[in-house]
């Protein structure tokens, strides 16, 4: 099964509400399934992940699937870095901890259930699925009102 999923995580600061979403479109029929969800307390690194991490979750089947995402810290996280800070026992090359490690730990497992290709897109430059990913993760720090 071949699915194309993109994400976006947004946050207001750091840390402060945030929010992320995934779109996931099935290739063979178009359909396509939004998710979106927000957090009280967070950087938007942590919702960039979340965005992925709950979107591969979302597949039911081991499958093929390209990423896309306007994280850089994302794909070059999955692309470069994941194989080093596995081998350091989650420590980065300098040897401090890994930021995010339980996240990154999360998104590894559910990644590694699937052929995932990574791509990257620049962030707010008229990519579609980028712009509905980048709303939709907005729309869902507002459901966190002020309280």
């Amino acid at each position: 099964i071949e699915v194309l999923l993109f994400t976006d995580g947004a946050c207001s600061g750091n840390p402060e509400p945030g929010g992320w979403a995934y779109i996931l479109r099935h290739v063979a029929t178009g359909k396509n399934k939004e998710v979106s969800g927000a957090e009280r307390e967070t950087t938007n690194n942590r919702m960039e992940l979340r965005a992925v991490i709950e979107g591969l979750r979302a597949l039911r089947e081991p499958c093929e699937v390209d990423v896309w995402t306007d994280s850089r810290y994302v794909v070059d996280g999955m692309n470069l870095w994941l194989a080093g800070w596995k081998r350091r026992d989650w420590r980065t090359a300098d040897r401090k901890p890994v930021k995010n490690a339980e996240l990154w730990r999360e998104l590894d497992a559910e990644a590694t259930r699937h052929r995932v290709h990574w791509h990257w897109v620049r962030g707010h430059d008229g990519h579609p699925e980028n712009e509905r990913a980048d709303r939709l993760a907005n729309a869902a720090i507002a459901t966190l009102g002020s309280g």
